[in-house]
């Protein structure tokens, strides 16, 4: 019976080793090129390197076709190639070093999608999955399903829109304009200088703590969540600010009115500064907090 027992465990253990297959492709690529990565399973780790070449490594499931590594002309294709009719076996743990200057697509069903280093543009999907990318420098669109968005900035402008319909969304020292935004989970806005912010939640709390420059705009708005708004230096704008259900925390002065003598409701509005900027905030069940 131990005998058995030792047989089992160990074909157990030797099995998922002998199911998986072992890849290391490179292929020349142009500096700024771009780079397209499909992964329908596992994850896809993307790293800027200094050389002009693509590299994939890792491990593929027994069930998936092929590795697909090809370049035309300054686009580099990556795709984790699955038959029509496949099995359980398609899982992929692939890493890709690609220029730094690259350009990226990144795309998974349900796989987890990890950036850092790459200076280029960057579009990042997944379906189920995490979605985290380190030094970010150029306009960036992330978004998952069922996954947290984790992005952080080198201080430089650009575009960034951050989403997921279950999870968190935190958006660290990025610069210029940003949309982030979550069905369930929080938004969290830490470090970094804007232009431009729009973030919202319907069930979470919204949080900025980040600085916003002359002439910025910034709007936030939940459902079930508080707004907590912690401005880094001086703010100079007009402040719209409204919930239903809930109480307004202002550090600037001036205190809140009731919407109506008969609801729940509190409203505020003043300038601050020169009031150049915009804030405009709404919550409809959560407190609202303000200062800097």
């Amino acid at each position: 019976m131990k005998r058995t027992l030792v047989f089992l465990l160990g074909g157990l253990l030797v099995t998922p080793a002998l199911a998986e297959q072992q890849v290391d492709k490179t292929i020349d690529a142009a500096a700024n090129g771009s780079v397209e990565v499909y992964n329908t399973a596992g994850s896809i780790t993307v790293r800027g390197w200094s050389r002009n070449s693509v590299q994939v490594t890792g491990e593929i499931g027994d069930d998936v076709e092929e590795l697909v590594l090809e370049r035309d002309g300054d686009d580099v294709l990556v795709k984790v190639k699955v038959p029509r009719s496949h099995g359980r076996d398609i899982d992929a743990e692939i890493t890709v070093n690609v220029p730094q200057g690259s350009s990226i697509e990144v795309a998974g069903v349900s796989a987890d999608i990890d950036v850092e280093g790459v200076n280029g543009d960057q579009s990042l999907q997944t379906v189920s999955g995490d979605v985290e990318v380190v030094g970010v420098s150029a306009d960036l669109e992330a978004a998952s399903v069922s996954g947290d968005v984790q992005v952080t900035g080198t201080g430089e402008d650009g575009d960034t829109s951050a989403a997921t319909v279950s999870g968190d969304v935190s958006a660290t020292d990025l610069a210029g304009e940003l949309e982030a935004e979550s069905v369930s989970g929080d938004v969290t806005v830490a470090g970094g200088s804007f232009d431009r912010v729009y973030f919202e939640t319907v069930n979470g709390d919204l949080i900025f703590a980040a600085e916003l420059r002359g002439g910025g705009r910034l709007a936030a708005e939940s459902v079930n969540g508080d707004v907590e708004i912690d401005f880094k230096g001086e703010v100079s704008a007009s402040f719209d600010i409204e919930t239903f259900n809930g109480d307004i925390d202002n550090c600037f002065g001036p205190e809140p009115e009731r919407t109506s003598r008969y609801a729940p409701g509190l409203e505020l509005s003043f300038s601050q500064g020169d009031g150049d900027g915009r804030v405009v905030i709404e919550t409809l069940n959560g407190g609202v907090s303000i200062c800097n």
